[in-house]
């Protein structure tokens, strides 16, 4: 029987590439339900090229305008949050799709869990704000996470067959973004048009902007942990430019395993669609002629504090990490918008992780709370810089 799919996220880079694969393999996957927040247009595409069986706009405001296009369709049309969470939750899904950017992701990503579903994971914030309830509820409603992260995926597949083999670490790797040989003086004056170009990657606005300031990485280091069940301090990030090695494991024997692949997403969306399966696939193939060369640099912390930042949230616990996440949203938006400077959104979370009430053991009512506070103490902070 295929695997009938929810996608959460459906109209950004992580949605439209998992559609992408999703449209390679007709006999093994079915669009069960899409999911987007604004963009009413290409989600209708999407509708009327894979025919759900629901679709969701997050903002209502879309909500007469999709449901005019899909007029005349079997299709069941719906908004708002309550609807995406009763949509991924819904008897007939298998799979969820977990790829909407930001905080916003977690409530409908908590409902899958609790429907027992297998999540497929994009949204790194999830485990990033809730790590400790998010693996809790796994474990009582029976419910899996895989992850599509490229990093974390490759670390995932290295962990095959070594269940009973101690860990001794891990290393992330990250491509140092479009500013890795930029001096911190020359950093003050970057324009987000600048921001948005990465090297190697294709990404959204968000996850970009994350990459070049590192905080991207910072976020994935406090996945890791959840997501392997590691300590701090067995966690490491090392600058690759190249993106061809994706992650290391290192075992207690002194070996070293490494998953190599192209930069494209669609290759670890698609293992974390099969696995413990490989499908095959025409897929860019790695060329070893093409990429004789691979560097490592160590990464640079005093330049991009935003990955000390991470590092200090996750050794901490508690609501922290929720507090850097919810600051970092706002930063990065202002920054999109021209409000603040690129070397200013790190500057905007640790003022927000330093002002903000901590919690030790957080439950998702005081998550909420956290998020909201957060970023209100960060916006408020951005009000001062400006002046």
């Amino acid at each position: 029987m295929p695997q009938r799919i929810a996608l959460l996220g459906s109209t950004g880079s992580i949605g439209t590439q998992s559609l992408d694969i999703i449209s390679r393999y007709p006999d093994e996957f079915i669009v069960e339900a899409l999911v987007a927040g604004n963009n009413v247009d290409l989600l209708t595409r999407q509708a009327l090229r894979f025919m759900p069986e629901a679709v969701v706009i997050g903002n209502e405001k879309g909500y007469k305008k999709l449901k005019e296009n899909l007029n005349g369709t079997s299709i069941r049309v719906y908004a708002g949050t309550e609807a995406s969470c009763q949509v991924v939750s819904s008897l007939t899904v298998d799979v969820v799709i977990a790829s909407v950017v930001g905080y916003s992701g977690l409530r409908p990503t908590i409902d899958a869990i609790k429907a027992g579903k297998k999540i497929a994971l994009a949204n790194k914030e999830t485990l990033v704000v809730a790590g400790e309830i998010i693996e809790t509820l796994v474990r009582e409603y029976g419910s899996s996470i895989v992850p599509v992260d490229s990093e974390h995926s490759a670390i995932y597949q290295c962990l095959a067959g070594e269940e009973e083999n101690p860990v001794e670490k891990i290393t992330l790797t990250a491509s140092g973004g479009p500013f890795l040989n930029w001096s911190p003086e020359r950093l003050k004056s970057v324009k987000p048009h600048e921001a948005l170009k990465h090297p190697n990657w294709d990404m959204g606005n968000k996850v970009t902007i994350d990459s070049a300031s590192m905080m991207n990485k910072g976020l994935e280091v406090i996945e890791a942990k959840w997501l392997f069940d590691l300590l701090p301090e067995q966690i490491e990030v090392i600058v690759h430019p190249q993106s061809i090695i994706h992650s290391f494991v290192h075992f207690s024997d002194g070996s070293v395993k490494a998953q190599l692949g192209v930069p494209d997403m669609r290759v670890p969306i698609l293992y974390a669609l099969t696995s413990p399966r490989r499908f095959v696939s025409d897929l860019p193939r790695l060329d070893f002629n093409k990429h004789s060369t691979m560097t490592f640099i160590q990464a640079d912390t005093g330049k991009f504090r935003n990955l000390a930042l991470a590092f200090n949230a996750m050794r901490r616990g508690g609501n922290m990490p929720c507090i850097m996440n919810a600051a970092n949203e706002i930063a990065v938006d202002a920054f999109l918008n021209e409000k603040i400077g690129f070397m200013q959104m790190p500057e905007v979370v640790e003022h927000t992780m330093e002002n903000s009430s901590f919690i030790t053991s957080p439950d998702l009512e005081s998550l909420e709370i956290s998020d909201a506070e957060a970023r209100e103490t960060a916006i408020e902070y951005i009000i001062k810089l400006k002046q």
